[in-house]
C-alpha cells in the first residue's frame, strides 16, 4: 500500500513523479471509456458527442492533478460514458428522443429560394453558403443546386438538382 500512496500521492500536493503516474493510468481508463463509448463519439461530432467528450475531459483531469479523489473521479466518468451510451442506444429507436438528443437537420436553401428564417435559426450566413457551395461544387452560383440542409452536426449538405441525359 505504501507503494501505491508513493506512487500516485493523495490529495493536491502531488510531486510529479505522482501526477505522472496518475497520468499514466488515466491515459488508459480514458482509452477503455472512449471504447466503451462507441465509435460515434469522435466521428459524427454532434453537439451530443462534443458534450461527453468535454465532460469526459474535464472531470478525468482532475484526478491527474489531484483536485479530486481519483477513484470517485473515475467513477463519475464512467457514468458520463453510460449514460451517452444508453441515451444513443435509446435514440436509434425512438425518433422524438433522438430529435430532442441529437437535434433536427434545417433546410436553408431549397429550389432556389433562401430560407432566412432558417439562416438565422442556424447562425450562418449567404456567405458561409457559398463557402460550401464553392468547395464542394467548384462553383461560385447556385445554379446547379437543388437544396442545402444544415445537418445535426452543424455540416452544411448539398443536394445538387438531377441532371437528365
Amino acid at each position: 500500500m505504501d507503494v501505491i500512496n508513493y506512487l500516485f500521492g493523495e490529495g493536491k500536493d502531488l510531486t510529479a513523479l505522482q501526477m505522472g503516474c496518475r497520468a499514466f493510468a488515466m491515459f488508459f481508463i480514458a482509452l477503455t471509456l472512449i471504447r466503451l463509448s462507441g465509435m460515434r463519439t469522435f466521428g459524427i461530432k454532434s453537439a451530443f458527442d462534443n458534450c461527453v467528450i468535454i465532460m469526459l475531459g474535464a472531470v478525468l483531469s482532475r484526478s491527474i492533478t489531484g483536485a479530486s479523489a481519483f477513484w470517485p473521479t473515475v467513477t463519475a466518468a464512467v457514468v458520463l460514458v453510460f449514460v451517452h451510451k444508453i441515451l444513443a442506444i435509446l435514440s436509434v429507436n425512438n425518433k422524438t428522443l433522438s430529435h430532442l438528443i441529437k437535434g433536427n437537420p434545417v433546410s436553408v436553401y431549397k429550389d432556389g429560394v433562401l430560407n432566412s428564417k432558417n439562416l438565422k435559426k442556424c447562425n450562418i450566413s449567404f456567405g458561409d453558403i457559398m463557402e460550401v457551395v464553392r468547395n464542394e461544387l467548384n462553383t461560385n452560383n447556385l445554379n446547379d443546386v437543388e437544396e442545402i440542409i444544415m445537418e445535426r452536426t452543424g455540416k452544411i449538405s448539398i443536394i445538387k438538382k438531377e441532371t437528365l441525359g
